[in-house]
């Protein structure tokens, strides 16, 4: 039994990726099981954003507020991020003709123009980085995301027609519920109610099984998008195979950064960890629904790769 919760321990990630795999699989093979999935549906609609929630609120209750500011390496990861947002265009324009192709890097793009996860600040903290000025990233990236997402799809996808400002508010507002309300609590809990402040920071993993929740939840959420998904076996594995590799360019870029200006892990995490969730919703909304699932499978290796990370440095501790 002390082996088993051990390995939960270290590998709580991997485990969330199976549990929810597993648990959508069994759901969509059993018949038997069909009124029991309808029913959970809407409970799974509530609790996911729910959990995403408690994971930034116990977050940002460890927050250094006073280091909240814009830091170089913040400049360094979004300039990396646009080059690579308009080297995908420029490719996305070169493969126009064939919609396979146009498919592939569409979805790749929505991996690339995403903002940095609303929990890359947990993974930061377990790995030693700096939670403040990851915080304050993720809250510029959001903002960079807005303003980027209805300027470029547009001229991707012709057929679309949603207005810049409609668009930046919509995007604007689905990052501040998530992000902006857990921030404000946690600032109102370190000022005004302290003792309760100081026992959720005494719980140094209370944000990371949060999160391990969602994953879960999102894991199932995208086996069920590529199970139903119309695309060829074909296409699939190469959008499987595209952001795999993504993963490792997005996050070699990063640490680059990071070594340079001063801070290798957060920049790391900055261009590697995004918010998949608002990716594929900006792919349904502008692009081909299969482009989503590019977002789908980038969240599984990038939280792979998150469980290597914190494999290495448990091993160095």
């Amino acid at each position: 039994m002390v082996k088993l919760l051990r390995f939960l321990k270290d590998w709580t990630l991997p485990v969330a990726i199976a549990v929810g795999t597993v648990c959508y699989l069994t759901f969509y093979y059993v018949p038997q099981l069909d009124a029991v999935g309808n029913s959970l549906s809407p409970v799974f609609d509530v609790i996911f954003p729910l959990f995403v929630f408690l994971t930034l609120f116990v977050t940002f209750c460890k927050v250094d507020f006073h280091q909240m500011r814009p830091h170089r390496w913040h400049i360094g990861v979004l300039v990396a991020q646009l080059l690579l947002v308009a080297a995908n265009i420029g490719i996305i324009f070169w493969v126009e003709a064939d919609v396979e192709q146009k498919l592939l890097w569409e979805a790749v793009l929505t991996c690339i123009i995403g903002p940095a996860a609303s929990a890359s600040p947990v993974v930061v903290g377990k790995l030693g980085g700096n939670i403040s000025t990851m915080t304050t990233y993720v809250l510029i990236s959001s903002l960079a995301s807005a303003l980027m997402i209805p300027t470029v799809f547009p001229i991707l996808e012709q057929t679309v027609h949603v207005a810049f400002i409609d668009a930046f508010l919509i995007i604007l507002e689905k990052v501040s519920i998530v992000l902006l309300l857990p921030l404000v609590l946690g600032w109102l809990m370190q000022h005004y109610v302290k003792g309760l402040c100081a026992k959720i920071v005494a719980q140094p993993n209370l944000s990371f099984y949060f999160w391990a929740i969602s994953l879960s939840i999102t894991t199932g959420i995208t086996v069920k998008n590529i199970v139903h998904s119309s695309a060829s076996l074909v296409l699939l594995l190469m959008i499987a195979v595209a952001t795999f590799l993504l993963c490792f360019v997005q996050f070699g870029i990063g640490r680059a950064i990071g070594r340079r200006l001063g801070e290798e892990v957060n920049a790391g995490q900055a261009l590697f960890q995004k918010n998949t969730a608002l990716s594929i919703w900006v792919a349904y909304m502008y692009l081909n629904p299969v482009s989503s699932i590019g977002a789908g499978c980038y969240v599984l290796w990038q939280n792979i790769i998150n469980s290597l990370e914190l494999w290495q440095y448990r091993r160095k501790m």
